[in-house]
């Protein structure tokens, strides 16, 4: 007889409070350090928190990823109970959190950690593609085994309004984003291999160029997973997330089109007025 399994991850995957509840999601927190008043993601601090420190204070939170304690305890606590566990994290490249989750499940039998090689609702998008297969009865192994090999065809990107964040955080100089600014260009940063980086360029309103980024993104929709596409946004406003919905929606052609809110991780990285699409390719990415 098959084990029960719990899908489980860090914090980092920015799936709504539906789809937590709907697969049943157990998650392991990261740590976000605003000055020297630490909290825990998604429990005692938000994005919002996020944005009023910066703009008090000039400054940037850091994230710490959970320990190997933290990993242990998590693990020993389900185990017990009779779960055999799959276990998501932000990309090894970004984070330590996959190294001590991985460290961690070597005490345990039927424990599984994948590195999604992503972040926010890239990762989530293996989390519920994790959580239809153990609907349908599959083992914890087999779900780890699919979804470690489907990292490679996640498309996850976001286009950003302003750079300040980028700057701030020393992932881009202050000529570019002056440069940025100045010219109203809005970059479309994807994830390739783990790490982000710059692969398209926008200029104007960043209304307008979001609802043909939509497009641009998704592109020929024969070559997508029709199950789960998400529309995720960092503090954009509600008419304009709602309208890069309906735009994918328009297609005809994905079953679910889910629109959360990225949380702490990608909203220090990237700052508010950040808005991606992001889905299953049929094909490994180039």
């Amino acid at each position: 007889m098959e084990k029960k399994v719990l899908i489980a991850s860090d914090s980092t995957t920015d799936l709504n409070s539906e789809l937590i509840e709907r697969y049943g999601v157990k998650t392991v927190p990261l740590t976000v350090n605003l000055g020297e008043k630490s909290y825990v993601d998604g429990v005692d601090v938000d994005p919002d928190m996020i944005y009023r420190y910066y703009e008090e204070n000039g400054r940037l939170p850091k994230t710490a990823a959970p320990n190997v304690v933290d990993f242990t305890d998590f693990f020993g606590k389900y185990t017990s109970e009779g779960y055999d566990i799959v276990l998501f994290t932000i990309s090894s490249e970004m984070s330590s959190t996959y190294n001590n989750a991985r460290l961690a499940a070597e005490e345990f039998e039927g424990v599984y950690v994948i590195d999604t090689r992503n972040l926010s609702t890239g990762g989530g998008l293996a989390l519920v593609t994790a959580g239809d297969m153990a609907a349908k009865g599959c083992s914890a192994r087999e779900i780890a085994e699919y979804c470690a090999a489907l990292t490679n065809r996640i498309d996850a990107s976001f286009v950003i309004d302003n750079l300040e964040f980028l700057y701030k955080g020393g992932r881009c100089s202050a000529l570019a984003a002056l440069g940025a600014n100045l010219l109203k260009i809005k970059p479309c940063v994807a994830v390739r291999n783990g790490k982000m980086g710059v692969i398209r360029k926008y200029r104007g309103r960043y209304e307008s160029v979001l609802e043909k980024y939509v497009l641009d993104q998704i592109g020929d929709v024969s070559e997508v997973e029709p199950d789960h596409i998400f529309v995720t946004h960092a503090g954009c406003d509600p008419t304009v997330n709602q309208r890069c919905v309906d735009i994918v929606k328009s297609l005809g052609y994905f079953k679910e089109v889910h629109l959360t809110r990225a949380g702490c991780t990608i909203s220090s990285h990237c700052g508010r007025n950040t808005l991606g699409v992001l889905f299953i390719r049929k094909t490994a990415l180039k």
